[in-house]
Order: C-alpha cells, then structure tokens, then sequence
C-alpha cells in the first residue's frame, strides 16, 4: 500500500543516505529538504530508526532529479527508482482466493517456499507480487538459464545466485520453469542422468539445506508441471510450501477484466456479468489478450468504442484461432451448416445441456466450423447424465450429414474421437456402465504436489477387454440412435438453421433460439 512504511530493501537508510552526500557534495540538494527538519529525518533514515513509505521516497526521489538530472545515473537511485515504481503489489493484482491465503502466509518466518503453476500463466507475476509488497530485492532466473554447453556452469551460476541474494538479505530468489533443471532423476529420457542438470539441481540443495532461519532469503519456484519434479525439492526444509493456482473463477474473472479495461474505452452497454460467464475456462493472460484483441478490432472498423460484439469475436478468436480467409464451395458450406446445425439442434433438447452460445460456419484454425456451448457455470464434477448428453450432441454432427446427404464425411474425426473418449471414460474410470464400480486397466494416481503416478494393477482378461469395449460402443451407439431421433423430428428446425448459416454465416443464441420456437 502507497501509504504504508515498509523495510523497502536492505540496508535502506544506506542508500538513502549514499544519495544525499551524493547531492551535497554536488551542492544541488533539492530545496524543499534544505530544511533542518528534513536533515533530522535523513539522519532517521540513515540509522534505520525510520522507515520510508513508498509515496515519501517517490516524491523525494523525484525532487532529486529535479535537483540534478544526471542523478539518474546513480546505481543507488536506479534501484529505489525501479523498486517504488513497480506497481507489483497484491493491491495492483487480481486476487486468487483459493491460493492467496497460502501466499500471504509469508509473513510468518519460513525458509522456502514453493508456487506450482497448474495451467495458467500468472505464476512469475504473483511472485513478483510478493516481492513488491515484502519490498526487498527479488533475484529472477528461468530453470533454463542455469544450463550450458560446459559442465559445471550451472553449479556455479547457482551458488552465484544464492550469494547475491544473501548479501541483498532480506530477499527473494524466484526461478521460473524449475521442471528443466528439477525434474526427477533417473526415470524417463533421463535414465543414466543427464550430469550438467543433476549437478545444476544438487548444488541448490546444498544451498537451500545451508541456509539458517536467520539468512532472511525466500525461494520461490515455479513450474505447470509440478509431477515431473524429483521428490527431494519437495522435501520439508526446501520446497515445502506449495500454492496451486487455479483457474479464475467466476468473481476472479471480473476482477481481472476491470484491472485489464482500464485505459479503454468501451460502450456503456458492455455487461461485464456476462463477459465473465461467458469465459469460463479463460485464464488471466487469455482475459487480457482477448481485451487487447477487442481494441485492436473496434480501432480496425474505426469505433470510437469496444462493444460486446467486440469483445465476442475477440474471445472466440483467443480460443479457436483467427479468420481462416479460404474459398469455399456452396457444397462445402452447406455441408458443414448442417454438421453445426446437427450439434445445436441436439444440444437445444438436452435439458441438462448448457445452452448454444454461437454457432458459425467461419473456418478457424484446423476447423471449418464451430458450435460454441459456453458453460453457464464453473464445474468441478460431471454427472453420467451430462456426460451422456455431451456423447449425443458430439454425435449430432455426423448424424445430420448422413440423413440429409446420405453420406459420411471425414469432418466428424474429432467428435468421434471426443466422445469415445468420454465413453472409455466412463466405463474405466468412472464406472458409470453395466460392469459396475470397478477400476478397469493402468489408472494415473494424484500424489503429492498433483503428482501424476502410475501404477500397475492385475492385467485385465481378454473377456473382460471385449466386454469394456462393448460397453463403449453400447453408450456410443444409443447417444447415436437418440442423436438421430432428435434430428428426424426436428427436420424442418434444421433446415431453417442452415439456410439461415449460409445466408449470415454466423447465429448468436437469441436468433438460434427463435428459430427453435
């Protein structure tokens, strides 16, 4: 907080004091400090009886260069000068509620710590976060910097490392992307080791079991692939503090669209309450590349302001790609209209269903078509009902090509292997079939830290193989069945969909469900 005092850096009232004798001895101390009062509080500063705040050494390092430009150059200032001005704090960065109390946490003594990052890209910013508000030096290196053709580079640049950062104590040490030179040894492409990055990673555990509570330096590590690390920097005394950051939820999504809105300017009609329903699943650098993309569309049609059909062109482009510009035949459009058409429809009579948000026959990326079903709500779990209709709907596509061309095309490659995906799934690990609630086949364990581990189990029979087999193709075949049951009695809703594709390219969920009326 600006107005809080904090112990900004180590050895503060030595920099401060470094850059007054540097004014003094120039003669051009700023004069709003000649006063005797301010020399008193300098003097405070010096012997750490005081502690500035943020806002107090802002102003005065900005009445420094007022005084004497060419104290930008100074070491002492560039450091103040960089560290104030970072506007790396929590206050400036979208909280994430479930990982934000283990964060703050801190504050009380601890050695190491340890951020994993599941699937999202926030992770190098929430440490510097906590670098900002801690206000002490913060030390940053990629796993991969640590690596050289030479052996014994990385064992040095790490003791290196932990040198700077203990001299600097307090301070924090972050290495991003720790899985390159933490990942387990012995096991994988590693079996025999690979000698430079197990030097690399032994010579930080030795650092890390040399420090002493009172060294005053914090470790922070991150990675999005927190299973591949070797158990012995996850042991206590070294990594043993681990925050999972998860996906934003519903409120963590509004929070970050209003931090990244700002500075732009969009249409009083924007619902923000729906942008953030609309992106579940997005991350924090999705929300704000899909803002960015926004602005960039409204300036290329020359709006003076970013509308929500703005904001959904741009979010379906973060998601599925841009505009593939391509020639297509009448033929090849009709074709792929009644294959979204055949999901939408299907989806519309499935009560459990989320809703069609869009549906387009715009090619995207490897696809020539997509039907958009946003979810109304985050989930953690599914039920077999859901899971059912999903299956249906994946079927619909290739059920309306064959009633209405007699004919199957290559188009339904991926729903296909989507939904005998979420079939097998059913069957083996979540034993939503005839066979019962049994563990069928090699199944991945949640260890520790999400680490994915696999175990052996008795190898399954060839009977009991063709019968798990058969169970998929059962759950497939009905979804088949009642996919086509659907599209034969709303064949008229179908057609009326399509032409309405061919003629606009593109349908939103109010025009979709008027025409289902």
């Amino acid at each position: 907080r600006s107005k809080t005092n904090v112990d900004l850096f180590p050895a503060q009232g030595t920099r401060i004091l470094r850059l007054w004798r540097y004014l003094v001895e120039s003669d051009k101390k700023p004069s709003k400090y000649v006063d005797e009062n301010f020399h008193k509080q300098i003097c405070k500063y010096a012997r750490s009886g005081r502690k500035l705040s943020r806002e107090s050494l802002k102003l005065f390092l900005e009445a420094c260069v007022k005084a004497d430009p060419t104290i930008e150059a100074n070491e002492d200032f560039r450091f103040l000068w960089l560290l104030v001005n970072s506007g790396l704090f929590f206050d400036r960065v979208s909280k994430v509620e479930k990982s934000q109390g283990r964060v703050y946490d801190f504050t009380v003594p601890q050695t190491h710590s340890f951020v994993s990052n599941g699937f999202i890209s926030h992770n190098t910013l929430l440490a510097k976060a906590v670098a900002g508000e801690a206000g002490v030096p913060f030390f940053s290196m990629a796993g991969s910097e640590f690596m050289e053709m030479l052996v014994g580079v990385g064992a040095s640049r790490v003791r290196d490392l932990f040198a700077t950062a203990k001299r600097a104590a307090p301070s924090i040490i972050f290495i991003d992307e720790i899985d390159a030179i933490g990942r387990q040894r012995g096991v994988g492409g590693f079996v025999g080791g690979h000698d430079e990055r197990e030097q690399t990673l032994n010579q930080i555990l030795v650092e890390m079991d040399g420090f002493t509570p009172n060294d005053n330096v914090i470790v922070i590590a991150a990675t999005n692939r927190g299973d591949l690390l070797d158990p012995a920097l996850l042991r206590p005394g070294r990594f043993d503090r681990r925050v999972v950051l998860d996906m934003p939820d519903l409120e963590g999504r509004k929070a970050i669209l209003a931090i990244h809105a700002r500075g732009k300017k969009f249409a009083k009609s924007v619902d923000w309450e729906k942008v953030a329903k609309r992106t579940v699943g997005f991350s924090g650098a999705d929300l704000e590349n899909m803002l960015n993309e926004a602005a960039i569309l409204a300036a290329r049609l020359n709006k003076k302001e970013i509308d929500e059909r703005d904001l959904e062109e741009a979010a379906v482009k973060v998601k599925l790609g841009p505009e593939r510009k391509r020639l297509q035949s009448e033929e090849d459009k009709r074709l792929t209209a009644y294959h979204e058409a055949g999901h939408a429809v299907v989806n519309f009579f499935c009560p459990h269903a989320d809703p069609v948000h869009r549906i387009s026959i715009v090619a995207r990326g490897m696809s020539l078509g997509h039907t958009l079903i946003a979810p109304l709500k985050d989930r953690t779990q599914e039920t077999k009902t859901r899971l059912l209709e999903q299956i249906r709907v994946m079927m619909g596509g290739r059920v309306a090509e064959e009633i209405t061309f007699g004919e199957m095309t290559t188009g339904a490659a991926n729903d296909i292997a989507q939904a005998t995906r979420i079939a097998r799934a059913m069957v083996v690990d979540f034993g939503m079939s005839n066979l019962g609630p049994i563990s069928l086949g090699p199944q991945p364990e949640l260890g520790d830290f999400g680490r994915v581990v696999w175990y052996d189990q008795t190898t399954i029979s060839p009977e009991m193989q063709y019968k798990i087999d058969q169970e998929v193709k059962k759950i497939i075949d009905e979804a088949y069945k009642e996919a086509k049951k659907v599209l034969l009695e709303n064949r008229d809703k179908l057609d009326k969909i399509v032409e309405a594709l061919l003629k606009k390219e593109t349908m939103e969920e109010e025009e979709f469900k008027e025409l289902m009326k």
